[in-house]
């Protein structure tokens, strides 16, 4: 076996070529521990951008009224939403977390966005995810310039659920993406034996030093897991996963919270946003992945327990939608969206700056403005989950209040 396994497949086996394992390289050492201090953050990217005034909608703004004649939500009738707080409901889809938002550990900001309005999904999810708005040149992301605060790394400190790694996630202090926990296998092509054998022969003689730290660390990480059995690890007593693929991710993410690896940071992430034509109202596209999205983070919240405290979830969008409606029944690119937050440090309520939709307040006319700079809440959640953390480099650039108070 040990002559037999090449560099190529080594590196193969290591997930370099976009399998079912992702690793940066410098993520791993020695370290086994996460400060206690600090709370785990995770990340939900809604991809497609996210129609936030059908997500928390303004119900009693007759500006949104007047430009959404068939999309609209009510406070009453066949259309209404769940009422929060002043002229805000939040979709019926999301029922879900209502229980959350009586506990006052949920929070929303409408009318947060970039700062530069890319309209585009792929500028927009790039300069979100990097941290940087209208940098294109930046190559690390928000999270792992969080991350490059502490001096020593677990092996599991950084863990993205979903098949690639989010940009978020690029950089120095390095990151790990696997599609599911059962799939954290290595694997040699068709060679399936025990393969542990043949890597440390080839990490003796020292083809590549990086390659060897870096390959030696990745079965530190599997002997974690599979020592844990965390792919078995049991829901908690009374809680159901829908069988969607939002809540297969976060049920893996409760498992390794529970599990006590050492996480800090997670992400995951959910298509389906891009509502353009037939958005609907409570029936259709946009109000299917509500209740995915609401049954998932309910189901999280509720198997981790007492667990949520130690842990703060962010959900994003690259950016809402047009506050006028289009011939097709649905919504376009817009600037200005909305953040959900839930768990520990989380302050309910409605949260930020919030306008009445009238032309003239909106942004060229048409949308909903940024009237709060995505990098506030994600400063706040930062400090909140990582104290000390040196924001300077995490938003270059970007002066942070903490006038949103969205967490303590």
């Amino acid at each position: 076996m040990t002559s037999q396994l090449s560099r190529r497949q080594l590196l193969q086996a290591l997930g370099f070529t976009g399998a079912s394992l992702v690793l940066v390289p410098a993520f791993f050492s020695r370290a086994w521990a996460a400060t206690p201090a600090r709370r785990t953050l995770v990340t939900v990217f809604l991809r497609g951008g996210a129609d936030g005034l059908s997500l928390v909608p303004p119900v009693e703004d007759d500006a949104y009224q007047r430009a959404r004649p068939t999309l609209a939500l009510q406070f009453q009738g066949e259309h209404a939403a769940l009422k929060l707080t002043g002229p805000f409901g939040l979709h019926p889809s999301l029922g879900a977390l209502m229980p959350l938002w009586s506990e006052g550990k949920l929070a929303v900001l409408p009318g947060v966005g970039l700062p530069v309005a890319p309209r585009s999904h792929f500028d927009a999810q790039d300069f979100l995810e990097s941290g940087t708005p209208g940098r294109k040149s930046t190559a690390d992301g928000w999270l792992n310039r969080a991350l490059t605060d502490a001096k020593d790394d677990a092996p599991l400190r950084a863990v993205a659920l979903q098949p690639t790694l989010p940009r978020a996630l690029y950089g120095n202090a390095g990151a790990l993406a696997m599609g599911r926990l059962e799939d954290f296998r290595l694997r040699t092509g068709r060679q399936h034996g025990d393969a542990r054998q043949g890597f440390s022969a080839l990490y003796s003689s020292a083809v590549e030093q990086a390659l060897k730290g870096a390959g030696a660390d990745a079965f530190e990480a599997m002997s974690r897991l599979d020592g844990a059995r965390l792919a078995k690890l049991p829901v908690s007593p009374g809680v159901t996963y829908p069988t969607t693929p939002l809540s297969r991710r976060l049920q893996d993410i409760a498992r390794l919270i529970k599990g006590d690896v050492g996480l800090e940071v997670a992400a995951t992430e959910m298509g389906g946003w891009d509502t353009h034509v037939a958005q609907g109202v409570t029936q259709g596209a946009f109000a299917k992945r509500c209740d995915e999205l609401g049954k998932a983070l309910a189901a999280f919240a509720a198997d981790l327990g007492p667990k949520l405290d130690t842990v703060t979830v962010l959900v994003m969008t690259e950016f809402g939608r047009t506050v006028k409606e289009n011939g097709n029944q649905g919504t376009d690119h817009g600037v200005g969206g909305v953040m959900l937050a839930l768990g520990g440090g989380v302050k309910g309520g409605v949260h930020g700056r919030f306008e009445a939709l009238t032309v003239d307040r909106l942004q060229d006319g048409r949308d909903v403005p940024s009237w709060t700079d995505v990098r506030a809440p994600l400063s706040e959640a930062l400090r909140a989950c990582r104290p000390g953390v040196a924001l300077s480099r995490v938003f270059p650039g970007y002066q942070e209040d903490g006038s949103l108070g969205m967490f303590t």
